[in-house]
């Protein structure tokens, strides 16, 4: 009965958007009549209202999307969904200005006297618009409206011209910052947690062990590097796009010619041109680019555009006049303002007032802040006073974030209508269950949604379809995907599809504005070719991850909330790069070390001069433990070929296996309640059925090959000799930098310790014969600042029984003095040695220090370095296949 139940709910859901009911009330209104009637069924039917769902009963389903939808984004740490109103309003306000329009025109001026030069135009143009707006339907329209008339008017081929025209549309999709790029992601890292989940899960099944190490964890993602992962592909699809135009026209010329305009490039052309062009650039740059440098969020990026398009409106609406661009000089000038005091003061607030200090900086940001809000109130009230635009803008951007919360809230709900009639189960054991592993169940996936994009918009299928197949493509140790590679495919393939014939709905847009006489199927066999061009970036993209994956690995290893080195998913790619870094100057780490050796260390204190020959000798062990696990690397390796498909075969059957298992758990649990009812039929029953069960499993057991304990544990022997290396490697890494970071900081300290002699010194009198108090307090803020310095712990000990004994309650000066004497011996004793080491040893002992945090000792560096981060960014950007330890 579960599974009618969850054929009604999709019956009804498809018959309510077959006949136009508004997909905001359709589907939740599916999933309140499905479980409503699944409730009224197992009342009238069954033992209760409980009796046809999977689990809990119909009070606790229909709350769970409520509840789901609030427990998630009423979060502080999800709100990236805040950034959709403010991206609507930015792409809304741009294309309510006519921004749109006018770069059109320039460019095609600009493109028009090459070889398909309209048509590159439009295509630039779309891609602008895209990096904008994000919004398919409206970017479609405005190109239709726009260049399809001065495309047919330059004897375009009604084909091309239509094509280009859909297909540029359509770059929202894909071009940061993207509505459905926000919503991916979104959506994306909770499906990530999931995945996470159902990776332990196997890995616990097939190794025994409780916890699944931290490496094999799925890779999230957020809206932030969604925009990275997207932003290659995006630029590649629009490079594609202008080479096929240029081929085109190059090849017959007469489809798509060249236009001269008779005005020619004067400099009043050039100054439109700067005009029009530069600021909407300038404004993608400081969304875009204030994200990828880390500089600000999603949320606040899109505050950003959101305040540039209000002032590029409020010039564009006004007519020229002496004051049309001051809103906009004055908000540049507040800016300036403000980067001057962030350069140049403290701009602490808190900590200026509390401390009395310099406040300059902090009027300085008053002055720009108040610049930049006069400028956006004066654009305001132009855009509010010229044809009402202001306010319509508003309506239309509340309206279309009103239909997204809409739709998220009544996904959520027929999402927990699924799951309660074990939609979710069914479609896990059905991908699970498809031969060929993860790339047959991702190309179905793909496929389905590919096909519900001739009938749902992106949002539905974000939030209906990706939450329940996310999570078990993202689990599958084999391809080892990222959540944001994933997004970007599935960005690219709706992209596809709203491009499709003979539904598409880019197709439906761009029919609905163009003239009669350009034919729908002229439309339709125009975007054949573009159709062809997606497909061959959905290739290229899924053969090279890297594409999407090095972007946000970039971003995220150089950015001040890098991870730190010791995190164990960087631990490969950190190891790879020691091995490349010692394979370019293999003796840079021996011949210092050798020359380190050299040295008299006699001149540092025991302890010192025994830790630095320790560390010698724990990068001589760091050195050979790597050698042994690049060896048995390449052994696992060897193995590999022979070793998985015996394992794809052994894995396969103990997925049966479990499945029986839960089958077995259920009849048993059923079997359970029948203890104390009298219903000897029912019993019978459920124990045949328990029987053939346990019969089936038996039979499904005796089918794994009888050498495979065997064979396993050889293969099991070999990673773990890999994992043994490894793991002492780090250790000795480990030990070889601490060992000598000690040392470098006291080195550090030199200059500063030294320094402090004369206030040490200076003591004597006023221990001897000074005020107590003053005496006392003198002493302890010197032992204050010798405790921060390394390696001066005697010094600061003494002076602390120095101070202690000044104290006003028993004062002891001879007690002090002697105690003051040993913090000068000790003083004394540590400066002669710091001195001869500063000349003797610094210069060698940093350079030695420098490489060992470049090789084996990077784990115990604070951060990455700069060409460690780029490494391992390129590194963990491919897609590593870890089955072999599930």
């Amino acid at each position: 009965m579960e599974l009618f139940f969850l054929l009604l709910l999709i019956v009804i859901m498809a018959t309510a958007l077959g006949s136009g009911f508004p997909v905001a009330f359709a589907l939740p209104g599916s999933a309140i009549i499905t479980v409503l009637l699944a409730a009224g069924a197992g009342w009238l039917f069954g033992d209760g209202t409980d009796a046809f769902f999977h689990s809990s009963g119909p009070s606790q389903w229909l709350s769970a999307g409520v509840t789901n939808l609030r427990g998630v984004y009423l979060e502080v740490e999800r709100d990236t969904l805040i950034a959709i109103p403010l991206f609507l309003f930015m792409g809304i306000m741009l294309q309510r200005s006519k921004i749109a329009e006018d770069l059109l025109v320039t460019m095609a001026r600009l493109f028009g006297p090459v070889p398909g030069g309209l048509g590159i135009s439009v295509v630039f143009v779309g891609a602008l618009l895209a990096a904008t707006t994000g919004i398919v339907g409206a970017t479609v329209v405005a190109m239709g409206l726009i260049s399809l008339p001065a495309m047919l008017r330059n004897n375009y081929s009604q084909p091309l011209a239509a094509g280009t025209i859909a297909a540029s549309g359509t770059l929202g999709q894909i071009i940061p910052p993207s509505i459905v790029l926000i919503i991916l992601a979104d959506q994306l890292a909770s499906a990530a947690d999931q995945g996470n989940s159902l990776r332990g899960a196997l890995y616990r099944d097939a190794t025994g062990e409780l916890s699944m190490p931290s490496m094999f964890d799925v890779t999230s993602t957020s809206a932030g590097e969604m925009f990275l992962g997207a932003f290659v592909p995006g630029i590649m699809l629009v490079l594609f796009y202008m080479a096929f135009i240029l081929v085109y026209a190059l090849i017959r010329p007469q489809s798509a010619p060249a236009v001269r305009y008779e005005d020619g490039w004067n400099a009043r052309f050039w100054g439109e041109v700067a005009l029009t062009l530069i600021p909407p650039l300038a404004l993608i740059i400081l969304v875009l680019g204030s994200i990828l440098t880390g500089v600000a969020t999603v949320n606040q990026a899109g505050s950003i555009g959101a305040a540039g398009a209000l002032l590029m409106a409020g010039y564009r609406l006004k007519d020229s006049g002496r004051l049309t661009y001051v809103p906009v000089f004055l908000s540049i000038a507040g800016l300036a303002i403000i980067s001057v005091a962030i350069a140049n003061y403290d701009m602490n607030v808190k900590g200026l007032l509390a401390s009395g200090g310099e406040v300059t900086g902090i009027w300085l940001g008053v002055l720009g802040s108040a610049l930049i809000i006069g400028g956006l109130v004066w654009s305001g009230l132009r855009v509010l006073k010229i044809e009402n635009t202001r306010h319509e803008v508003m309506i239309e951007t509340a309206k279309t974030t009103s239909m997204v919360f809409i739709i998220l809230l009544g996904a959520a709900m027929l999402t927990a209508a699924f799951r309660a009639f074990g939609g979710e189960d069914l479609v896990r054991e059905f991908l699970l269950s498809l031969p060929g592993g993860f790339w047959t169940q991702f190309i179905i996936v793909m496929a389905v949604i590919f096909i519900l994009g001739f009938f749902l918009d992106f949002i539905e299928i974000a939030v209906v379809v990706v939450p329940i197949v996310a999570p078990i493509l993202l689990s599958d140790p084999s391809a080892n995907i990222t959540a944001v590679w994933l997004g970007v495919m599935i960005g690219l393939n709706i992209q596809t599809s709203f491009l499709t014939p003979p539904f598409g709905f880019a197709l439906f847009y761009l029919r609905g504005v163009a003239p009669a006489v350009v034919k729908t199927v002229q439309i339709y066999k125009g975007v054949i070719v573009f159709i062809v061009l997606q497909l061959v970036a959905l290739g290229v993209v899924g053969y090279l991850p890297k594409l999407v994956n090095y972007l946000p690995n970039r971003s995220s290893l150089l950015s001040e909330t890098a991870p730190p080195p010791r995190n164990p998913q960087l631990q490969y790619c950190l190891e790879e790069y020691v091995a490349h870094r010692l394979e370019d100057e293999p003796d840079a780490l021996t011949s210092t070390i050798a020359a380190m050796r050299g040295l008299d260390l006699g001149v540092l204190p025991a302890k010192y001069a025994e830790g630095l020959t320790a560390s010698f000798e724990s990068v001589e062990t760091a050195l050979a433990t790597l050698d042994d696990a690049f060896t048995a690397e390449a052994d696992v390796i060897a193995a590999t070929g022979a070793y998985r498909p015996q394992l794809r075969v052994v894995r396969d059957i103990q997925k049966d296996m479990r499945v029986i298992d839960t089958k077995l758990d259920q009849q048993r649990r059923q079997l359970s309640f029948l203890r104390f009812q009298d219903d000897p039929d029912l019993r019978a029953t459920l124990e045949s059925r328990i029987a053939e069960l346990e019969e089936e499993r038996a039979r499904m057991e005796a089918t794994i090959p009888e050498s495979w304990t065997e064979v396993n544990a050889a293969f099991t022997e070999l990673v773990s000799a890999e994992n043994r290396a490894r793991n002492g490697y780090r250790r000795a890494g480990d030990a070889a930098h601490r060992e000598v970071a000690e040392l470098i900081g006291i080195m550090e300290t030199n200059a500063t310790f030294l320094a402090l002699e004369a206030d040490l010194r200076a003591l004597e009198r006023l221990i001897a014969e000074g005020e107590l108090v003053v005496a006392q307090q003198a002493v302890d803020d010197l032992a204050t600042a010798f405790a921060a310095l390394p390696g001066a712990n005697e010094v600061r000990s003494d002076l602390a029984g120095a101070a202690d004994d000044l104290d006003a309650q028993a004062p002891d000066r001879t007690a002090a003095s002697t105690q003051w004497t040993a913090a000068v011996a000790a003083f004394e004793t540590q400066a002669a040695w710091r001195r001869q080491a500063m000349s003797d040893l610094e210069p060698d002992l940093a350079a030695y220090f420098a490489i060992l945090s470049d090789t084996v000792g990077s784990r115990q560096q604070a951060r990455l370095s700069r060409d460690q981060a780029l490494f391992i960014a390129a590194c963990n950007a491919g897609h590593r296949d870890i089955s072999i330890h599930f």
